[in-house]
């Protein structure tokens, strides 16, 4: 084999600094703010993992993956997949739940010069299927839970490294090459139709982590021996936050605490008092079921100093209840806003924006340009926004929300008031966001019509005090259809958390409007004024 691709002292991301300076450059055709001295390629970060030796890396229940123990394994696997046939540009599919060899086949396939493509372990056979069918991966990763779900007919590689011949490297050098090309590629609901792959370059995630580095004073060159933290990681690592986290946690040498599997919140308040977790990063819903745990009050939290919060809105009521709960976090309650195509955030709101202005998602960041853009009927403007963070197509797909000028259509209604910070107040796109999962009624109303016996059905979302909202469904089945069996077939066609919590079953025709469709709003509307409820 060549020379590492890792290399002690060397590369640009480990001897050059990190700039703060912004002018605007062209990239994909589009003007768009850029630092003007940056690393260009996602694995220059593996190199910056030196720094920080045998401290641990990732930890999940006894195992404990050092900084150098990923130095180890990563390009001794990425050795073995270039064995495996897979070459640059090829996509690898990783298809798994939380583990230290998650992290560690990420950062194989990039170093292997290949697309790490992060499939959602939840998705359905049937949702798994028709990825692996339009992507075409040179190579599936997969855990043996997820495996059960691979096409028989697809390249697979094994998902551990404890077999893996150490002192093997890539025969190339990936951290050379144009910050234009894919890095990685993720997936969204989107608001119609099966989930889409968002292709997000290395300049895209690259810029992203630049940009929350600079604001926090965490650059490279600003770091010392003591500036890593301990940072408890609860959410999926196939999601934007996961792959942020990942970039992240090498670059600082950050820790990440990771539950052994489903989230509990008992075992979350476990590792916050055994590894002194003094960050954490999670949707409302997981707080929430912390601060409700009985053994609150009892365990020692005082090393937890931040709560950043993701996913979905942060309400007054529940801020109050974490500085309560969480007494050592107090006023840094941290939240944010932004969406899978525009590489995961685009506002923040830390420390004192939270407590002086509740419920305001922050001020864009220093590349985020941000725009309100007015929309007939809609009480508020639609959110444009424009940053190199954003991602280049959607794999596959002609269609696009980003205009010739870089402008890409949220979906999302807000405000931006005289100070510059963000309101976020509603949707004027088809979403349901449950728990953190974003889920498309188009999807879930597709998987249903596919069912023998369903002749109508509308999807929706209704409010929920635990997850924000669930999935409802209102199935208009023919005679001698069961009900059962369409809720069967349910669990089988999408992903675990798409699946209707509540369903309403009628041989009753829906109503229609003038051009004969289904009157969806009517329907909804309805429904919701028998529930007494309304959607947040």
């Amino acid at each position: 084999m060549a020379q590492a691709a890792i290399r002690d002292g060397e590369g640009p991301a480990a001897t050059a600094e990190w700039g703060k300076d912004i002018a605007v450059e062209i990239a994909d055709g589009k003007p768009f703010k850029m630092y003007t001295r940056r690393p260009h390629r996602l694995a220059q970060l593996l190199e910056l993992g030196r720094r920080w030796g045998d401290r641990p890396h990732i930890v999940q229940g006894d195992r404990v993956l050092t900084f150098n123990d990923l130095l180890r394994l990563a390009p001794a696997k990425a050795a073995d997949l270039a064995r495996r046939g897979v070459k640059s540009g090829d996509r690898v599919f990783l298809m798994a739940f939380n583990s230290p060899d998650y992290v560690i086949n990420y950062w194989a396939v990039l170093l292997a010069g290949a697309v790490p493509t992060l499939v959602n372990a939840w998705w359905s056979e049937v949702e798994v299927n028709d990825a692996v069918a339009s992507m075409k991966p040179a190579l599936i990763l997969a855990d043996t839970k997820a495996s059960a779900r691979i096409p028989a007919n697809a390249a697979t590689g094994p998902w551990g490294n404890d077999d893996i011949m150490i002192g093997e490297t890539p025969d190339h050098a990936p951290d050379q090459g144009d910050e234009n090309e894919p890095g990685v590629i993720i997936f969204t609901s989107g608001t119609s139709g099966k989930p889409k792959g968002v292709v997000l370059s290395h300049r895209s995630l690259l810029a992203n982590l630049q940009m929350l580095l600079h604001m926090t004073k965490r650059l490279p060159q600003q770091l010392t021996e003591t500036s890593a933290d301990i940072a408890l990681h609860t959410g999926p690592l196939f999601h934007i936050g996961g792959a942020q986290a990942m970039l992240r946690a090498v670059t600082v040498g950050n820790t990440l605490i990771m539950p052994r599997g489903r989230f509990d919140a008992g075992e979350t308040l476990d590792l916050i008092e055994a590894w002194k977790v003094n960050r954490w990063s999670a949707v409302p819903t997981m707080i929430s079921r912390v601060l409700e745990h009985p053994d609150l009050a009892s365990r020692n939290l005082t090393s937890l100093k931040a709560v950043t919060l993701g996913g979905a809105p942060l309400h007054s009521e529940l801020q109050q209840r974490i500085r309560t709960g969480f007494p050592g976090a107090d006023a840094r309650i941290a939240t944010g806003y932004g969406l899978s195509e525009n590489g995961g955030q685009a506002t923040a709101a830390s420390d004192g924006d939270t407590v002086n202005r509740p419920g305001t998602s922050g001020r864009p960041l220093p590349l985020t340009e941000l725009k309100i853009v007015e929309r007939e009927g809609l009480p508020d403007g639609e959110i444009f926004i424009r940053a190199p963070t954003q991602m280049s197509e959607y794999f596959g797909v002609a269609e696009t929300p980003i205009d010739t000028e870089g402008w890409l259509a949220t979906g999302d209604l807000g405000r931006v008031d005289a100070d510059g910070y963000v309101w976020i107040t509603g949707r004027c796109k088809d979403l349901i966001i449950r728990g953190g999962e974003n889920i498309a009624p188009a999807a879930v109303e597709a998987a249903l019509m596919s069912i023998p016996g369903v002749s109508d059905t509308v999807v929706f979302g209704i409010a929920h005090p635990d997850l924000g909202e669930e999935v409802a469904a209102i199935v208009v089945l023919q005679e001698g259809t069961s009900q059962d069996v369409v809720k069967a077939q349910m669990r089988g066609a999408v992903a675990s958390f798409s699946v209707p919590s509540w369903w309403r079953f009628q041989t009753d025709p829906l109503p229609v409007n003038a051009t004969g469709k289904i009157d969806k709003p009517a329907v909804i509307a309805g429904m919701r004024a028998k529930l007494g409820t309304q959607q947040t």
